[in-house]
């Protein structure tokens, strides 16, 4: 029996004896990348080195890296799929080597000191190419010469690989599945089915290629690179012959706890055991988002609305299976013991992941109060239009109407589950595709409003979003030596005509003090100085006053942002090489963003 540790043991064993060095695991909130609301892969945090730029500790690394996606939440009660994962990954930087990479993965999957998988219940997809790029026939017989049978070509929906929203490094891929041993579904059976046959556990992207923005045609690299990432509790799964990633390790701890509680068991119906998956799968991920150094609390836009969809799913299963959802907390506790171990940021904020719990818990319950009295208002109206079209001999189906299932939803917080079984019992259908659409919609707005929630979110890298870069050191460096070093940054989006900027303080700012903040920025501009970037141990950064956050162990390598004797930060860039670059800077408004929250504009003219 493997557990989740050990294969992440097995894995830094492997990596070090291979000449790679390990580097620490990034936020799940992403804080150069307004892309995406969340970290979705191990690679996202590591744009600006795999587009050339040199890592503190070389061209070849490797960590363990949390993600969150939700791309596939509907899926999320199966055997394999869930919304928060760790990620094993590595990384060589300059270097497209893809026979070594290949070789590489079938020894950590096949040797008996790490995995042991036989080869004969391995399957690998490649790339089969499209007017994009060529087939990958490289790929394709570097795994034919480990001896792999099922190889596949498969197209670029399965084997190419791209940042959200298709800009940024790009390139083929191959992935790796372990062969459950269940029977082809058809004489045409790959990886790419959903019959079950094959689970993803490994995939190696080889990023030849860079999209500059939607739509443009790739272009190739200058330096390529590989990233690879391993689903370590996919892995764990296969490894321990689990039936499902539920079935081993923490999630089955919980499974099990729900099931000493729930009047429903595990596996009594599939409703029951998708339910008990659902909890399970996401409160880990409410804790991960709530207990993380950036984390967020539940709200109606971007990550919070993302955490409160968890939430309020998961007290809706619990209520399917008869679990009281004060237990919740203690299913917190269950995640905070385990994952505390690897994230200190998470045991640090035990007390406020089950104290936002508590509070989201409370509100859906009286949210269900309401919702229920609404939905009878709805049933009502339908009841009442029925019997006037009676006389009018119209013809009206026993159907709610998306629209009034969506507001429901939106207004309410009513789950789209909750109002269709309701409806069910009273002999209504719903009509999911226009609440499908109005969800749509609404999430496209999310996107949009969400935007100005990311920590530290640059749209691009052009220099004038450098300058605005540069600008809100100077902003937070005038802000704490005027009200003190407890103010701290709480967002950022800049974007290449602005900067917006949000910090903790309990009133607003008074035109005087605006002045004061516009004219030490502007000094430290008129004084031209250099702004010098330096990499150094987190200790001796701190050591030396860097502003940043400490969460990560010590030793650790870091850039350091100096400008001039005003500001010292730790920070990934990008900057302006003198402040002199910025002009003059303007404060264009200052509003609340959120309770205890203040945000400035401000732009550079």
């Amino acid at each position: 029996m493997k557990t989740d540790r050990e294969l992440k043991e097995l894995w830094f064993k492997f990596f070090e004896k291979h000449g790679f060095k390990k580097i620490p695991g990034y936020s799940i909130i992403p804080e150069n990348d307004p892309t995406v609301l969340f970290t979705t892969a191990g690679m996202h945090p590591l744009v600006p080195y795999l587009l050339g730029e040199p890592h503190p500790y070389g061209d070849k690394i490797f960590d363990v890296q949390r993600c969150i996606r939700t791309n596939d939440i509907d899926e999320v009660g199966d055997a394999s799929h869930l919304t928060l994962f760790e990620m094993l990954g590595n990384w060589t930087l300059g270097a497209c080597d893809k026979k070594t990479m290949i070789k590489l993965s079938f020894e950590f999957l096949t040797s008996k000191e790490y995995l042991g998988l036989p080869k004969e219940r391995l399957a690998v997809s490649v790339f089969a190419g499209d007017e994009t790029a060529p087939r990958d026939e490289e790929a394709y017989n570097a795994w034919k010469e480990c001896g792999i049978d099922q190889v596949f070509y498969l197209p670029k929906e399965n084997n190419w690989w791209a940042l959200g929203g298709g800009v940024g490094p790009c390139g083929p891929d191959t992935e790796m599945f372990y062969d459950t041993g269940k029977p082809k579904c058809s004489e045409n059976c790959s990886p790419a089915c959903d019959c079950g046959k094959y689970l993803e556990i490994w995939n190696d992207v080889f990023m030849q290629y860079y999209v500059k923005k939607p739509g443009a045609k790739a272009e190739k690299l200058a330096r390529p690179n590989i990233d690879t990432g391993m689903g370590l509790e996919r892995t764990v799964t296969v490894l321990n012959g689990a039936e499902s990633v539920y079935d081993s390790g923490c999630l089955k701890k919980v499974i099990d706890f729900i099931s000493d509680k729930a009047k429903l068991g595990y596996k009594e119906t599939a409703q029951a055991t998708r339910a008990y998956r659902i909890i399970t799968d996401h409160l880990r991920s409410s804790v991960f988002i709530l207990g993380d150094e950036r984390g967020v609390v539940p709200s109606n836009i971007g990550q919070g609305y993302i955490l409160r969809r968890f939430i309020r799913r998961a007290i809706n299963c619990a209520r399917n299976i008869g679990l009281d959802c004060k237990y919740f907390l203690d299913i917190a506790d269950i995640y905070v013991d385990e994952y505390g171990k690897d994230y200190e940021d998470i045991a640090a904020h035990r007390e406020f992941i089950k104290e936002e719990l508590e509070k989201e818990i409370e509100k859906f319950s009286k949210a269900l109060e309401e919702g229920h009295k609404e939905f009878e208002k709805v049933i009502a109206g339908v009841e009442k239009h029925k019997e006037f079209a009676a006389k009018t001999g119209e013809k009206v189906e026993n159907k709610l109407s998306g629209k009034a299932v969506f507001r429901l939803y939106d207004t309410f917080g009513f789950p789209f589950e909750l109002t269709k079984e309701l409806a069910e019992e009273r002999g209504y259908s719903v009509d999911k595709a226009e609440f499908d659409e109005k969800f749509k919609e609404h999430q496209e707005k999310s996107r949009v409003a969400s935007a100005g929630t990311f920590k530290g979110g640059l749209a691009d890298s052009s220099k004038q979003s450098a300058r605005l870069h540069t600008a809100t050191h100077l902003l937070l460096a005038g802000l704490q030596k005027m009200y003190g070093k407890q103010v701290m940054q709480k967002g950022s989006n800049i974007t290449p005509e602005r900067l917006r900027f949000d910090f903790n303080l309990d009133h607003k700012m008074s035109k005087e003090e605006l002045d004061k903040i516009e004219k030490f920025v502007n000094d430290a501009i008129a004084r031209k100085l250099p702004v010098t970037c330096e990499i150094m141990s987190l200790e001796e950064a701190k050591k030396q006053g860097a502003h940043g956050t400490f969460t990560n162990k010590y030793g650790q390598e870091v850039k350091v942002y100096t400008i001039g004797d005003v500001s010292k930060e730790i920070c990934g860039g990008p900057h302006a090489e003198n402040t002199e670059e910025l002009h003059h800077f303007k404060i264009i408004k200052e509003e609340s963003s959120s309770s205890g929250i203040r945000r400035i504009k401000a732009i550079l003219d």
